[in-house]
């Protein structure tokens, strides 16, 4: 069975050795993701998704990461979240009229 969570990227940490961290908000939490080339550093996350997952900082873009059983990353799917700020100010606009 496949789990999964939907959120955003927050933060990137891109290092010189290449490692990538990445902070990814979801349900009003911070979860830290990263990326190593050391095989001896703790990495969770394969190089092509880490810099996809990096790539969407500072988009308005959501995010879905899927999970393995064994809790691994699989794939993720990308796509354009609604602004908030948008749909308020549409509601006090409707609210007006």
């Amino acid at each position: 069975m496949t789990t999964s969570i939907f959120g955003e990227v927050i933060r990137v940490r891109k290092f010189t050795n290449g490692d990538i961290e990445i902070d990814f908000y979801h349900d009003d939490q911070i979860t830290e993701y990263r990326y190593s080339a050391d095989p001896s550093r703790l990495g969770n996350f394969p190089k092509d998704l880490a810099e996809t997952l990096a790539s969407t900082l500072d988009t308005i873009i959501c995010i879905e990461i899927f999970f393995q059983d064994n809790g691994t990353p699989s794939h993720i799917e990308l796509e354009q979240c609604d602004d908030e700020e948008d749909d308020e100010e549409d509601d006090e606009e409707d609210d007006d009229d």
